[in-house]
């Protein structure tokens, strides 16, 4: 009847426990435990009484369903437990000695009281009456709960089985629920002012159930509505080399390097508008419509003229803004595979799509198509997709409506679990079709073809083959990828000709977690020309990459661009990390003349908190080959060191989740010699803070 579990350290005092350094002392102990019945099923609603040898009176508490109860704050001292239930004999255990600092556990099983005459010791009847009359029938009382079974036919011999009663049907055995969706929740408390497990939502609350957020359907049981708004804010001051013609407004400086302070304020407001039918969970949708304007407003001072724009009347500030539809598409699942959730869908419209695992070749939002699914219970995946690629706009980088003559098509495969479980590897091949064009941006300067050499509009032809992979093999985490491309450029303005593209990438990430720190470890290769006149054109380029690698958001050589000055191309462009020698990665053509990379990255990731988490970044880069920046330079014997570009910053998610984000960091390159044999010795900076809500 009863089972009671001493622990060490509890009321006996068995072991001394050991605190951490400059913990107070508790002052209290507590009591906790859980009652069951003799078959060892949890007894719920007994009530537990505890009460003080020295104190009066005691203290109660009702077990919960499971059999479990606590008393907690309890002044150390010897304690007796009472434990009572109708139907059941009662429970005392006394002797418990509580210290301060103690949790002393109880189990015991309480036993049921015999019912009728089952268990009871029977009197010895008197001679004199004679036989035991047999025992009267029992019947149900009037206002008992039970049904009485109906009664079956007795078999007609010993060897007859007995006839089934036939199955309820679904009506007398379930009760129908017109809408789930629906069903009124109950107010429950678990504990008072902790845990409510069921909250009532409101339209301006995405935290709780919510019929905007995708939660409830809005028309009948599976078709479901999504807004999602999002108002990202970036803010940068930054150090850069800009070198600027002679002016009238400076008539005493000379025309190469000035002023190198700029002041960059950015403002994005999107809103997404979801409209899909399925369900909320695993089953892929059975249908899909998706809108997603974005407005930008955007502010850039320099203390130059000729940079915010060409004319050079337009001073040193501009403000811009720009409306764009980054996402306006249509989805069709065509295809239910497998009972596993294996699919194959087809969407068109403009919609995002990220090529690979980091965003090394292509990462975009175009209009196109793309055919997509899943095999063998999702561990393969697989994308067939085709994008007419858009003009962008030059100070949003938003979509604008007009086409740009250029064609990108990408087929790639996913392998989940391969070799081991948690590594996933991915074989892609991507084709450019970029056909001649003349383009100017919005602020006057010409993009396309590059303003180098003999301006001539060419056509790119290239054909990129990779395998990447990421996951983990053990506590080891691994990111790799290796691209080689091929094609020809119709001419290239460095080269001067026609050129055939043979180029490659190669990109490899270690890391490992340590409790709260994840230590990073990464190269990155892209190769450079080492002779431009050859008609080969061997410097790696990519389509239209954005970069998460080495730091990413956290490198002033990733994420800020560097011009080279005196050309109308950049050495890099904002989000990537090819020395490509393009005018822009949005609106410029690839260029696979260049200089190529070598990186080298060491890095820390460290979760402060749960919702603080601080980085640290370091990068090395040196140029793979600088013969193609002597050609456009006309500068001979420059040195293959670019610098050390380090950074330090900071995320803060106040609600634990991506509702609210704050990100702000420093960044540094300091140059070496061959940064400054082509552009500056002096130290390149940028703060920048991004404050991101979304609802």
């Amino acid at each position: 009847m009863l089972a009671f579990v001493p622990v060490a350290g509890a009321a006996g005092g068995l072991a001394q426990v050991q605190r951490i350094p400059r913990q107070t002392s508790p002052t209290v102990a507590a009591v906790q435990g859980i009652v069951s019945t003799e078959q060892g099923l949890g007894l719920g609603g007994v009530t537990i009484v505890l009460q003080s040898s020295t104190t009066s009176p005691g203290v109660s508490a009702i077990t919960a369903g499971d059999g479990s109860f606590r008393f907690l704050n309890l002044a150390p001292g010897r304690y007796q437990v009472t434990a009572s239930l109708d139907g059941f004999l009662p429970f005392t255990q006394g002797d418990i000695n509580l210290a301060a600092g103690d949790v002393f556990p109880l189990q015991f099983a309480m036993k049921a009281v015999a019912t009728g005459t089952e268990g009871l010791r029977e009197l010895p009847r008197l001679p004199g009456l004679g036989p035991k009359p047999p025992a009267a029938p029992r019947e149900l009382a009037v206002s008992s709960p039970y049904r009485n079974l109906p009664s079956m036919p007795p078999p007609l011999n010993e060897s007859e089985a007995k006839p089934r009663l036939p199955l309820p049907t679904d009506e007398e055995a379930f009760n129908a629920v017109p809408n789930r969706w629906n069903f009124p929740y109950p107010d429950y408390h678990r504990y008072p002012n902790f845990e409510v497990p069921y909250v009532k939502g409101h339209w301006y609350d995405p935290y709780n159930l919510n019929k905007l957020k995708g939660d409830k359907p809005i028309i009948g049981n599976q078709t479901f509505f999504d807004f999602t708004f999002t108002s990202d804010t970036f803010t940068d001051g930054r150090r850069l080399p800009l070198a600027t013609g002679p002016s009238s407004a400076s008539p005493g400086e000379y025309a190469f390097f000035q002023r190198f302070g700029q002041f960059a304020l950015s403002q994005n407001l999107t809103f997404s508008f979801d409209l899909f039918h399925g369900d909320t969970s695993f089953r892929p949708a059975d249908w899909r419509i998706q809108i997603t304007p974005e407005v930008n407003v955007n502010y850039f001072k320099v203390q130059e003229t000729g940079v915010v724009n060409f004319d050079v009347r337009d001073g040193t500030t501009r403000l811009d803004s720009h409306l764009g539809l980054q996402e306006g598409f249509a989805e069709v699942k065509l295809k239910d595979l497998s009972n596993q959730y294996d699919f194959i869908s087809l969407r068109v419209g403009i919609q995002s799509f990220t090529s690979d695992f980091r965003g090394f070749i292509f990462s975009d939002q175009e209009p196109g198509a793309r055919l997509f699914g899943t095999l063998d219970s999702n561990r393969y995946q697989f994308n067939l997709a085709y994008f007419a690629m858009l003009e962008k706009d030059t100070n949003s980088g938003l979509n604008s409506m007009s086409y740009r003559n250029q064609q990108v098509m990408i087929a790639n495969i996913y392998r989940q679990d391969f070799i081991v479980p948690g590594y996933t590897i991915q074989a892609s091949f991507h084709f450019d079709k970029d056909d001649p064009s003349f383009e100017y941006d919005t602020n006057g300067f010409l993009v396309r073809p590059a303003p180098i050499g003999l301006v001539v509009p060419h056509a790119i032809r290239s054909y990129y083959y990779g395998l990447a992979g990421d996951g983990h093999f053990g506590k080891y985490n691994i990111d790799h990828a290796f691209y080689q491309v091929l094609g020809h450029d119709s001419f290239n303005e460095i080269a001067g000709r026609r050129t055939d593209i043979n180029a490659q990438m190669a990109a490899v990430e270690l890391s490992l977690d340590k409790d709260w720190l994840r230590y990073r470890l990464s190269f990155f290769y892209s190769s450079g020309d080492k002779n431009p006149r050859d008609g080969s054109a061997r410097g790696f380029d990519s389509i239209f990459d954005n970069t998460n690698f080495a730091g990413g958001f956290f490198s002033l050589w990733d994420r800020e661009g560097i011009p080279l000055s005196g050309t109308g191309v950049s050495l890099v462009t904002p989000g990537s990390l090819v020395p490509d020698l393009r005018t822009s990665k949005t609106e410029g053509q690839a260029n696979y003349v260049n200089p190529g990379l070598f990186l080298y990255n060491a890095g820390v990731d460290i979760d402060l908190t749960p919702k603080l988490r601080l980085f640290l970044n370091e990068n090395l880069l040196f140029f793979a080959r600088t013969d193609p920046l002597e050609l456009l330079l006309f500068q001979s014997n420059i040195h293959t060191g670019i610098g050390a570009d380090s950074g330090i910053g900071l995320t803060y998610r106040p609600p634990l989740s991506e509702n609210i984000v704050l990100t702000g960091g420093v960044d540094a390159l300091a140059p070496f010699q061959g940064l400054r044999d082509i552009s500056t010795g002096r130290t390149l900076l940028a703060v920048f803070a991004n404050v991101r809500f979304r609802f």
